[in-house]
């Protein structure tokens, strides 16, 4: 093989990986939030088991990805696809992580009554995936416009987070009893609408895949 099709190569299997990370990520979304919604501590455990795999593939994505800089020397628009997908694997790997920290606060919550049944949350949870979801298909299209659309939707990622402290803060008032809980779900927002940073970071990512300029999309 020559040395093109040895990158091109290398940049397919990388891209792969990516792609393997983003499933994985909308698992957990999904996964960590039901088990909030049914207090199901097996389904907030197999979440946080799963974890360790978005992190080795990271590392997949790392050592290919430096093996390939220093083997092949890409340069220009290679380049800034390697480098890409650097940032990319970090956002999901943290993706990951705040998934995982949902599925602990079930965990925390056990078999206690939720204190209000769950709208905006798993409203914010669906925002979020299909920001996972449509950040992923921005970087396999390199799809500019599908990119910037990340910074709306993460506008509304912020809005529904504002009113869930909101809910939350006026429920903790009234009756204090319900404190640790509350603040265990604002927390749950919290995580959510930082999942949406790092997809609208995505965003972000592919304009300077594309263009080479990283724009401001937070």
């Amino acid at each position: 093989m020559n040395h093109r099709t040895h990158l091109e190569e290398a940049l397919k299997e990388i891209q792969s990986l990516l792609l393997e990370m983003g499933k994985r990520v909308e698992v957990a979304i999904d996964q960590s939030i039901l088990s909030l919604k049914v207090k199901n501590m097996l389904i907030a455990q197999q979440v946080i088991d799963e974890d360790p795999k978005l992190n080795e593939l990271e590392m997949r994505i790392i050592d290919l990805g430096a093996k390939t800089i220093a083997t092949q020397q890409p340069i220009s628009k290679d380049m800034r696809k390697i480098l890409s997908a650097f940032r990319i694997a970090s956002d999901l790997e943290r993706m990951g992580d705040l998934a995982v920290d949902v599925a602990k606060v079930t965990i925390r919550i056990g078999d206690q009554e939720l204190i209000k049944p769950l709208v905006d949350i798993p409203r914010m949870a669906d925002l979020t995936k299909t920001m996972v979801v449509e950040s992923m298909e921005a970087y396999v299209q390199e799809n500019i416009e599908l990119a910037y659309k990340m910074a709306s939707i993460d506008d509304e990622v912020d809005a529904l987070y504002s009113q869930i402290l909101r809910e939350l803060f006026i429920f903790m008032l009234e009756n204090p009893t319900t404190i640790n809980q509350g603040m265990l779900l604002c927390f749950v927002g919290r995580y959510l609408e930082r999942i949406a940073d790092h997809a609208t970071n995505i965003g972000e990512n592919v304009v300077y895949l594309v263009k080479g300029v990283r724009p401001e999309l937070n």
